[in-house]
């Protein structure tokens, strides 16, 4: 095959990744755009062994079997509950790879310039594309080799911690070392320092020092950061994994994982603003690791949290007119969404107006609440977002919270030493009546207490959540 085909082929699988990506902008149109981005996907992968230069297609497609069979055992046990997690698992292996293909790459470019020029000749792939850079080129390759390094490495245990974060293997809260953002100026500028010495030809082992500061730096970054910002980290993250592989692209001069690299890099920026904008943060005081968060103590919280029990929560809806369902976690955690899907079939079959209010940082992912509605067929007429539904709340008279704390919190409006002071909020407390479904009466994954479940109009409903929706599908025909 020639050069033609490949190229003919990568610029197919680019449209295709961009339809996938705009084809993701709406629940109904999602399902048809995984599929264009697993045929542009299979289409590169093709192109890529059957292309120029691919000598070793046998062995690269005993790893495609061996990391697609691994892949679909994970795929295979991970619960929509662990799709956070996951995300960041993944961001974490591409970080990883640009490293690998980093170092790899700085290897071929050393080997090729201690060889003559005789024996460039018999060079194929990488190696042969290397000798035929001019000085310049190379020079531009070095700055290539050096920030996809930098990146993946960061974008490695940066990803690493979030993955640890969101599956509760780490504190959730913002923690950092003595010295706080310093330590991640140090470690920037002495990556700078030693990108510098590798420009200048100073050796393999300034890349080897520079890896292990961008690994600090990810790891501080992330550990800085505390859970209510965890969305706008997995969306950031992506955004990382995307310029890796942007840089990787350019070294190893790959048009097509240049192109899927900028997209999956600029779209993961532009989704991590958009939700900074929704949250009402500042996007770069929350990439940096919280600099410039709020401080002073907390509104003391006072009253206390009344319990109600299935019969009190039938006799509300039985006589509601409206109400508004407010999904968050721990509908995801108790795998609870069938069962909130079968009550709102159940009310609106009773000729009631039943919506859903969604907000833009609901769960631990970006849309991750409207996924879970989506696979329980839930009607996406009725699950609006946050902008849509939040003036509706003083017309309403039942509002149901299910496993939702910070983004139904009136601290952000009330209290300005808040985490989460001038954040956004669905307004639920507006409603006529609120019920929380609830586990217990902690404050949840980002450690902040909920005035909410203090106030006069509402009553917890606790327990596990599809526990207790199911006993309300008990009494509600």
């Amino acid at each position: 095959m020639d050069f033609g085909f490949t190229t003919a082929a990568y610029v197919v699988a680019a449209v295709l990744f961009i339809l996938s990506l705009g084809g993701l902008s709406g629940q109904e149109s999602a399902k048809r755009a995984v599929w264009y981005g697993i045929a542009g996907m299979a289409l590169a992968v093709l192109a890529t062994l059957i292309g120029p230069g691919s000598g070793l297609w046998l062995l690269s497609l005993l790893l495609i079997a061996g990391g697609g069979a691994i892949g679909y055992q994970v795929a295979q046990k991970v619960q929509m509950t662990e799709m956070p997690q996951l995300v960041a698992a993944m961001h974490s292996l591409v970080g990883l790879a640009a490293v690998f293909v980093g170092f790899n790459a700085d290897i071929e470019l050393s080997r090729v310039l201690a060889m003559d020029e005789s024996a460039r000749k018999g060079l194929e792939g990488f190696a042969a594309l290397l000798a035929k850079k001019s000085s310049a080129e190379l020079s531009i390759l070095k700055v290539e080799v050096f920030l996809g390094i930098f990146i993946g490495a960061v974008t490695f245990t940066g990803s690493v911690i979030a993955f640890g974060k969101l599956a509760g293997k780490v504190t959730s809260a913002a923690e950092k070392l003595p010295g706080g953002h310093a330590l991640n100026a140090g470690a920037a500028i002495g990556s700078l320092i030693l990108g510098i010495m590798y420009f200048n030809d100073a050796g393999i082992w300034t890349l080897v020092v520079m890896t292990l500061l961008a690994f600090f730096i990810g790891y501080h970054l992330i550990m800085g950061i505390g859970g209510a910002d965890m969305p706008v980290v997995v969306s950031m993250l992506n955004s990382y994994s995307g310029w890796a592989a942007a840089a990787i692209g350019f070294s190893l001069g790959n048009d097509l994982l240049i192109v899927v690299g900028a997209l999956v890099g600029s779209s993961g920026a532009i989704l991590s603003y958009i939700m900074c904008k929704a949250m009402n943060r500042n996007f770069v005081s929350v990439i940096l690791g919280g600099f410039g968060g709020t401080g002073g103590p907390a509104m003391e919280v006072s009253g206390e949290m009344i319990a109600i029990e299935s019969d009190g929560v039938v006799a509300a809806l039985e006589e509601a007119d409206s109400v508004i369902i407010i999904p968050g976690y721990g509908m995801a955690v108790a795998q609870a969404q069938q069962s909130v899907s079968e009550l709102t079939k159940r009310l609106r079959a009773k000729g009631k107006n039943v919506r859903f209010a969604i907000h833009p940082v609901a769960g631990r992912l970006p849309g991750h609440m409207n996924v879970l509605l989506a696979e329980a067929k839930v009607p996406y007429d009725i699950v609006l977002e946050m902008d849509e539904i939040n003036e509706d709340f003083p017309e309403t008279d039942v509002a149901i919270v299910i496993g939702s704390n910070d983004i139904v919190n009136p601290a952000a409006q009330d209290d300005p030493n808040s985490p989460i002071a001038g954040m956004p909020v669905l307004e639920c407390w507006k409603a006529k009546q609120v019920f929380v479904s609830k586990r217990g009466q902690g404050t949840g994954y980002s450690g902040i207490e909920n005035p909410l479940f203090y106030k006069e109009n509402t009553r917890m409903f606790y327990g596990d959540a599809k526990a207790s929706l199911d006993s309300l599908l008990g009494s509600i025909s």
